[in-house]
């Protein structure tokens, strides 16, 4: 039987007996992913998926299941759509259409740098493009080394770690499994930190100084962090490297003027504090007038910051007596963002290619 694989280092299966590929590393960013429309139904679907995942809710499964089927799912789906429909575009998905703008330019540099022995591609932990689906391109490509950036700065169980299930639930399928290379968080990356500060002095220079600017990360039950999730520690240190970068550029800004909050919290658990709507609430009941809100957590605006943070904590803000008010837009596609991706990338390949 003729071999599938060549007898020199660095070769891949064959697609064609006659024509052997050479090696090919494959680059997967991931996001959390979005409904395929902003539907009732479409939420359902989108919601099941993501809630049933015990990384992201740590109940008892019988328990649980029996609430999300029972009750959850019969009446989220239905305020989420109009939620989503608030952030919709006439593209889709703006977490799914920005994530798919970062592959592009990733790709272009990371070509560039590599040539065509690197491939990059993009999935959502839920919904589509799936995880499972490129992977499975990935193979069909030939690909014998994986890379696996979820676009989470800050690790997380209940995001970075559920990524490492989805794509370990694939590879155990393969018969032949390639060299996996998992990157699990970036949140001290000092490109990264630069191009937050970036969208931060850029900001400053625009509107002005704010009284406060509020560094708001998505939350967390309180209990992952006591059982040893570290996510809480590295929204500190990202905080403070980024308060540091800050004070260096003679902007006029001083400790007092950064405040880290947690958003997004659900159901009565309590969750990591200070709250987000609570302390804007609060800010604005001391006096303070000028608000500018930041999610360093998110790598793309979605959900939870073009509706949560720029329209509900903005109202909260401002019924609490506030004045002006300023969201600003996470990383997305900007160059220095894109720059920031492919330095967390680049030791791993440079170790590959």
């Amino acid at each position: 039987m003729k071999s599938r694989f060549s007898a020199k280092k660095n070769t891949a299966v064959q697609s064609n007996e006659n024509d052997i590929q050479a090696v090919k590393t494959g680059v997967l960013l991931t996001n959390l992913g979005s409904p395929e429309k902003p539907t009732s139904g479409a939420l359902r679907h989108y919601l099941r998926e993501f809630l049933s995942d015990p990384r992201v809710v740590e109940i008892p499964r019988v328990i649980w299941m029996i609430i999300l089927h029972g009750i959850i799912l019969r009446i989220r789906p239905k305020k989420s759509a109009k939620l989503y429909q608030k952030v919709w575009t006439e593209q889709g998905a703006p977490l799914v259409i920005i994530s798919q703008a970062q592959q592009e330019k990733v790709a272009k540099q990371i070509a560039i740098k590599y040539g065509d022995s690197v491939v990059v591609d993009v999935a959502m932990r839920y919904g589509k493009p799936s995880i499972t689906h490129v992977l499975q391109k990935f193979q069909q490509l030939g690909v014998d080394n994986l890379v696996i950036l979820p676009l989470y700065p800050q690790y997380a169980g209940p995001t970075t770690a559920s990524t490492f299930d989805a794509v370990s639930r694939e590879l155990q399928k393969w018969r032949y499994v390639p060299s996996l290379h998992f990157i699990n968080s970036y949140h001290n990356n000092s490109q990264y930190i630069q191009a937050l500060a970036n969208t931060m002095s850029e900001h400053l220079n625009t509107h002005g100084k704010p009284d406060k600017f509020v560094l708001s990360y998505h939350g967390m039950p309180e209990l992952f962090y006591q059982w040893g999730d570290p996510y809480y520690d590295f929204c500190q240190i990202t905080t403070d490297l980024l308060q540091e970068e800050l004070l260096k550029r003679s902007l006029g800004l001083t400790n007092n003027d950064f405040i880290m909050t947690f958003q997004s919290r659900f159901g009565k658990a309590k969750w990591l504090q200070p709250y987000t709507d609570e302390t804007l609430a609060n800010l604005a009941k001391k006096g303070n007038k000028h608000l500018a809100i930041i999610s360093p957590a998110f790598s793309a605006d979605c959900l939870e910051t073009l509706e949560e943070l720029e329209h509900e904590n903005r109202d909260v803000f401002i019924q609490a007596g506030g004045e002006k008010y300023h969201y600003i837009a996470a990383l997305n596609d900007r160059d220095d963002h894109i720059d920031a991706i492919v330095n967390v990338l680049t030791p791993t390949l440079n170790s590959l290619v």
